[in-house]
């Protein structure tokens, strides 16, 4: 199986295991993909990993072999089925972090952008390469990357096609932190840490908040803003976090 998908203590973990072909995105797999994020949508799982097997790329791409013999109805259903499947990361109610350890290119990069927060090893390397192959990228890259790191620099990796490096991801906003190769697991656990204790009603509502933000003008935001912490305050954990602060103790949330 291309996508394997297993658990550790809170964590969702799915690994991308194709390695003989650069854990590539045939469309089998981004169909098991899609599974598998269902599949953690349903669980208690606090958090989702999406790590690469082997120690040299997350994810090279979309599967090239496969482009060539598709024509344009086979091509449009490729791209919504990529599309659709990168989108479930953006509902899914737990925050996700792809753990970018060697090459994450084109759609590898895509569907690392998808995520809520991407970790990168210092032999981390990225890009969207599609340009050079007469195409642009077409599962959410043109719309996420600007989103991420701005228009002008989107443009500029998305036209030149270049590759560039774990630091220089780190600083124009590409990945969240930069960190020492090692154990993916183990990286995106102690990334989760640092918010996976904290209230995951409040941790959803927030996430909701930023990424309407995206598509709507300040003044709408605002009242959306507004009407999200008013749902806050009714919850549990809302009445819980604001005892124990008072009471000059750790919370204890339950999600409620």
């Amino acid at each position: 199986m291309p996508i394997n998908l297993h658990y550790d203590d809170y964590l969702a973990v799915i690994t991308i295991d194709r390695q003989e072909s650069l854990n590539a995105l045939s469309r089998s797999l981004i169909q098991e993909l899609g599974l598998a994020i269902d599949e953690v949508a349903k669980s208690p799982a606090r958090a989702l990993a999406l790590v690469g097997a082997g120690n040299k790329v997350f994810c090279a791409g979309a599967d090239v072999e496969g482009l060539l013999d598709r024509g344009f109805w086979a091509e449009r259903e490729g791209i919504r089925l990529g599309q659709d499947t990168f989108a479930k990361l953006d509902r899914l109610r737990v925050p996700s972090i792809a753990v970018l350890h060697g090459y994450a290119l084109g759609g590898g990069l895509e569907l690392a952008m998808a995520c809520t927060f991407r970790v990168a090893t210092t032999s981390g390397k990225f890009g969207l390469p599609e340009v050079r192959l007469g195409l642009l990228p077409g599962y959410g890259g043109t719309q996420r990357l600007p989103r991420l790191v701005g228009e002008s620099c989107a443009l500029e990796l998305i036209m030149t096609g270049r590759m560039i490096d774990a630091r220089e991801a780190r600083e124009i906003g590409l990945v969240n932190d930069v960190v020492e190769d090692g154990d993916a697991v183990a990286i995106a656990k102690a990334f989760a840490d640092r918010f996976v204790r904290h209230s995951q009603c409040a941790s959803l509502l927030a996430r909701t908040a930023v990424q309407r933000a995206l598509d709507l003008p300040l003044a709408e935001g605002l009242r959306m803003e507004a009407d999200l912490i008013v749902q806050a305050f009714q919850t549990e954990d809302a009445h819980e976090g604001i005892r124990a602060f008072l009471d000059k103790r750790s919370a204890c949330f339950t999600d409620r």
